[in-house]
């Protein structure tokens, strides 16, 4: 019965050991996947500037090109008003002038 009960003793503490190991390798496994994410995040994080640079470029030239289509219509704007300001001038010069001269015309 000794025998029996020093190979059960025997076992027990080849079990826990058993039982220890697999904790460890356990404990190792999730640390090494956590360090793996932890890699991949950090190499996500240093790649997204290369991910934005095209949609930053486009959306530059695209504001370029924006900037330039209102600045082109702005100068033109501005031609017509001021042909408008040139074309009326003479107009009202002419009716001030009358104005002043012939003060009971009004």
């Amino acid at each position: 019965m000794e025998e029996a009960l020093k190979r059960l003793l025997e076992a027990e503490l080849r079990a826990d050991t058993e039982v220890a190991e697999a904790s460890a390798e356990r404990e190792r496994t999730i640390q090494d996947a956590l360090d793996q994410a932890r890699r991949a995040e950090a190499q996500f994080l240093a790649g997204i500037d290369e991910l934005r640079r095209p949609y930053l470029t486009q959306a530059e030239e695209r504001a370029a090109t924006g900037i330039t289509e209102l600045r082109k219509k702005y100068d033109e704007r501005g031609r017509a008003l001021r042909a408008q300001a040139e074309a009326r001038e003479a107009a009202a010069v002419e009716a001030a002038l009358a104005v002043l001269l012939d003060p009971k015309r009004n």
